[in-house]
């Protein structure tokens, strides 16, 4: 996303851009992406194979303390420092290669879990946010749309976890209160004037849309209009 173009004859141009993160159904379906426990295939998770180390290497290569950090930070995994000493303890005797190798290996270390949920989910995005460095690939992305929006253009972002509608929620916020700065500053009007315009509160799926696909339960929907 932080690749979006800024050249001049786009610049303040675009009627309206719409950010659907994270990982498309194409991706998750396909086992030679790595993204999914679901299917066995080989643990890369790259958006882009080409560029970039592959899970399987980061796996393999982490620190126990880089591991669990990962975890807690871009997963919220509470058992994060507990799986990290069982992925130390397993790639002692295993390259580890495969997702469905890491997801045994999470589902080992978690003894008691629930089971509408599979204890490798916040692993597996945990690793893949680090993988594609997700979230300041948006923050620069949503910097990059702004710049594109005309006046009045809409930004519309769905979400699907807490961290990247954070970063939506924070970015939207701060250009809809405007800079704030000391009176005394010699500063213009146009600096101190909001950029972003709130288009009614964050939205979330219906329990029809939910129930007709299950993948949209987590989504959030933010949409902003540029003023200025």
């Amino acid at each position: 996303m932080g690749m979006i173009p800024e050249t001049s004859k786009l610049l303040n141009s675009i009627d309206g851009i719409l950010f659907d993160l994270g990982v498309s159904s194409p991706q998750l379906q396909d086992p030679s992406r790595g993204f999914s426990f679901m299917r066995d295939g080989p643990l890369d998770m790259r958006m882009n194979p080409g560029e970039g180390i592959s899970a399987r290497d980061w796996i393999n290569a982490a620190t126990e303390t880089e591991i669990a950090d990962t975890l807690y930070k871009f997963g919220e995994e509470r058992f994060s420092r507990r799986i990290a000493r069982r992925i130390i303890t397993a790639r002692e005797s295993k390259y580890i290669s495969t997702t469905s190798e890491l997801a045994e290996i999470v589902r080992e270390a978690i003894p008691v879990w629930k089971k509408e949920k599979h204890p490798a989910t916040q692993v597996f995005q945990a690793i893949r946010i680090l993988i594609n460095r997700e979230l300041d690939e948006l923050k620069l992305g949503l910097v990059a749309a702004l710049n594109l929006l005309r006046l009045g253009g809409r930004l519309v972002v769905i979400s699907f976890h807490s961290l990247e509608d954070r970063i939506v929620k924070q970015f939207i916020t701060a250009r809809v209160t405007g800079d704030k700065f000391p009176r005394d500053l010699p500063i213009t009007s146009d600096v101190l004037r909001p950029q972003l315009k709130k288009i009614k509160n964050a939205r979330k799926p219906r329990s029809e849309e939910v129930y007709k696909n299950p993948r949209a339960r987590s989504a959030v929907m933010r949409v902003a209009e540029k003023l200025n």
